[in-house]
Order: C-alpha cells, then sequence, then structure tokens
C-alpha cells in the first residue's frame, strides 16, 4: 500500500528537492519548526525508503551522455512490473515504468560514449532482461534536447 506524506512532509521534501544541501537548522527555520521534529521527519522519510538525496547531473551540461526513451510491448501484460523491475537494475537504466497507451514500458536510459554503446542496450541488455521472447518488440527515441533533465 501506498504510503501518504502529510503536508509538514511534502513541505520537507519541497524545500530538499529544491536544495538537498540545506541543514536541518536551515529547513527548520524556513519550515517553522524545531530542529529535531525536522529531524525525525527526515530520519523517517530515508528509513520508509520514501525519500533518497542524491547528487544529479544536468544532462544539458553533460554532451558526451546520450539520453534516450526505450517503448517496449511485452508479451502477457500480466508479466509487465516484473519486466520493469528487472529493466530498472540494468547499468544505463534511470526509470522504467509500466504504461497504458502504445507500449507497455516505457525505459529512461543514459550513456556515456557513442551511439554504439546505446545501440547495445537497448539491443541486448534489455531484451536480455527478460525471457526469451517477453519482449516482443521496443521503439527508440533518442532524446535531442531536453529541458531540466538531471541523471544521476
Amino acid at each position: 500500500m501506498r504510503e501518504h506524506l502529510d503536508q509538514t512532509d511534502r513541505r520537507l521534501v519541497k524545500l530538499l528537492s529544491q536544495d538537498a544541501q540545506l541543514g536541518v537548522n536551515r529547513l527548520a527555520e524556513k519550515m517553522a519548526i524545531s530542529v529535531p521534529t525536522v529531524r525525525v521527519r527526515l530520519r523517517n522519510l530515508l528509513d520508509r525508503n520514501l525519500l533518497k538525496i542524491v547528487g544529479l547531473l544536468n544532462l544539458t551540461e553533460r554532451p558526451e551522455l546520450i539520453s534516450a526513451i526505450v517503448g517496449i510491448n511485452a508479451q502477457g501484460r500480466g508479466r509487465a512490473r516484473e519486466l520493469a523491475q528487472r529493466i530498472s537494475e540494468l547499468p544505463f537504466v534511470n526509470s522504467a515504468a509500466v504504461v497504458t497507451g502504445r507500449f507497455d514500458i516505457i525505459v529512461d536510459v543514459t550513456v556515456a560514449g557513442d551511439v554504439a554503446d546505446l545501440y547495445r542496450v537497448t539491443s541486448e541488455l534489455i531484451p536480455g532482461a527478460g525471457e526469451p521472447g517477453e519482449v516482443v518488440r521496443s521503439e527508440t527515441f533518442v532524446v535531442m534536447a531536453s529541458c531540466n533533465k538531471w541523471v544521476s
């Protein structure tokens, strides 16, 4: 079951998403709550795996990175979630999501290198994450320009 964040937790997450370097003292000041409350709430969000604080790279400032979106049609819709989970664990994959529409799964990929590296990921690694025949078809969309795209 999904956990819902209360207003204070949502505000804490929003402030951290704007500047993850804010210390607990500054967060408490901005939120008008006590420092111990911020510490407890932050620890709780991290412990429940609802929040992850990570460093991200601005894709537009890294021309050596190639970003692509891969649409996948899977054999048997009931197994799309399992396949998406396996794909999400591959190197170069930022995320994989089960979606509605023309594709069953959408995968966000970033490679450092050239188009040959992207081709290897999309033609070998992603199809290889499934059982033989589980990935029926895929279509790759190379991102030519992005806005506000950050990757790990």
